[in-house]
């Protein structure tokens, strides 16, 4: 089996079948390379890592395994994930609970933020202002303030931030962007995403430690900016589970599929959302709905509907689906297939119930307008399907590209911009439940209406 750095985008294999069986490959003046081993340079790029969580771990054991940069320093609120932490980076880094303890080294270059949503914005906005470059986790936002103000802030400092949905840097999603805008769909006019999670785990019902209390867990700090309540270890642990410090399903997953729909469509975003939902299942105290649909409009004509079910039974599941004029294009894992049935050119005729001197009369002018562009038959359909090498992981060229950016004040793939436009989107699901009314949201201006 090949090393992971041994693959490049040659390895992009098209798996095509019926009619179009045709090799081809990734282009390669599109989108991030495929590097899954990333050799730094001299100047190897030192950061610090907030937030070493289930997640944070996740995120920072492939950041070791890159060799992007080297991690020098680690922060969490709770005493085991920090040592968890240090352990997983590999370098005895220093340990921090407070993370303005971190910002204040000026060895580090850049900060990999991997905190509950509701100390995204903060976290970077100090990190930037202590000249930090900046890696947040998904979604961008807690609250729609938040948004301009990180905006402002990498504008005021030069910082560069990046926002953590991966598949913005994923080949397949470069491929479906270029299958896309090259019409082999036809014109898109609807987008249906998924991101199914049937599994207590995939509910946020993350395993409470033995060990939890005020003795290992930074209560105050991470509360923040949440009400002030006494020490709850579900809170802390599976915070996803409660607004006051995370964005639900829409969050945590329906920004992902907007960030992939945006990122292949080159759209800034809908212009007006509504949702529906609630909990269906997991009636354990939290107040984030595990059931959600959702419905948005685009001006460029087209409409996405999402769906996130947490209870159904099912395996995990994510994928879109493009619908065009003339054929569909599928996001399912690491591939994209393409399905095209040529639709016709004519509009057809029912003349079923005529008497026969009356269907041929019908037919002698019908033909004589719609002549048959296919005499021997209508064409096949055709079905075409790229698929990544095995092994593939979006996330090490999403990585790949912010440290490239930091080493070269290079502009990011999805920069504050782009992440508000893909997280104010999916929160629009959130203010369309609370409020039980059709959202409307300006993309350009990134605002509420």
């Amino acid at each position: 089996m090949a090393h992971d750095n041994d693959v490049t985008r040659r390895d992009f294999v098209k798996a095509a079948s019926a009619v179009s069986a045709v090799a081809a490959a990734l282009p390669a003046a599109q989108g991030a390379p495929f590097i899954q081993k990333v050799h730094a340079a001299n100047d190897q790029v030192q950061y610090g890592f907030i937030g070493t969580g289930s997640r944070g771990n996740y995120l920072l054991k492939h950041l070791h395994e890159t060799d992007a940069g080297r991690c020098i320093a680690v922060c969490d609120n709770y005493d085991i994930n920090l040592q968890k932490g240090v352990a997983t980076a590999g370098n005895n880094p220093a340990a921090y609970k407070d993370y303005r303890e971190l910002l204040a080294r000026k060895d580090i270059d850049a900060v990999i933020i991997g905190t509950p949503d509701h100390w995204h914005k903060q976290v970077s906005v100090d990190a930037m202002k202590a000249g930090k470059d900046v890696y947040c986790e998904k979604p961008m936002i807690h609250l729609y303030a938040d948004g301009p103000e990180m905006i402002e802030t990498a504008r005021k400092t030069n910082r560069i931030i990046q926002i953590g949905s991966q598949r913005v840097s994923s080949m397949i999603y470069v491929k479906a962007k270029e299958l896309l805008a090259s019409g082999t769909i036809g014109q898109l006019n609807m987008v249906t995403a998924r991101w199914d999670r049937n599994s207590a785990m995939g509910a946020w019902n993350y395993t409470v430690p033995l060990d939890a209390s005020t003795e290992t867990c930074d209560w105050p700090g991470f509360l923040g900016i949440a009400p002030k309540i006494p020490f709850n270890a579900e809170h802390f642990f599976q915070w996803r589970k409660w607004k006051a410090y995370g964005t639900g399903v829409a969050g945590d997953l329906f920004v992902h599929l907007f960030s992939g729909t945006h990122f292949i469509t080159g759209t800034n975003g809908p212009t007006r959302g509504m949702a529906t939902g609630g909990l269906r299942f997991w009636k354990d105290g939290r107040d984030a709905p595990d059931v959600m649909l959702g419905l948005f409009d685009y001006r460029e004509g087209f409409n996405l509907s999402l769906r996130v079910n947490f209870v159904d039974g099912g395996e995990e599941s994510e994928g879109l689906v493009f619908t065009g004029s003339e054929g569909t294009m599928e996001i399912n894992g690491n591939a994209v297939s393409i399905g095209r049935v040529p639709l016709p050119k004519e509009p057809g005729n029912m003349i079923g119930t005529f008497t026969e001197s009356m269907q041929k009369r019908v037919m002698e002018g019908y033909r004589q307008k719609y002549p048959l562009s296919h005499p021997s038959g209508p064409p096949l359909a055709e079905y075409e399907k790229y698929v990544a090498p095995q092994g593939y992981r979006d996330s090490y060229d999403h990585f790949s590209n912010f440290f490239a950016a930091v080493r070269t004040r290079k502009p990011v793939v999805e920069d504050a911009v782009f992440g508000f436009r893909a997280a104010g989107a999916a929160l629009l699901s959130n203010l369309s439940i609370d409020r039980g009314a059709v959202i409307k949201w300006d993309p350009d201006a990134m605002r509420l209406v």
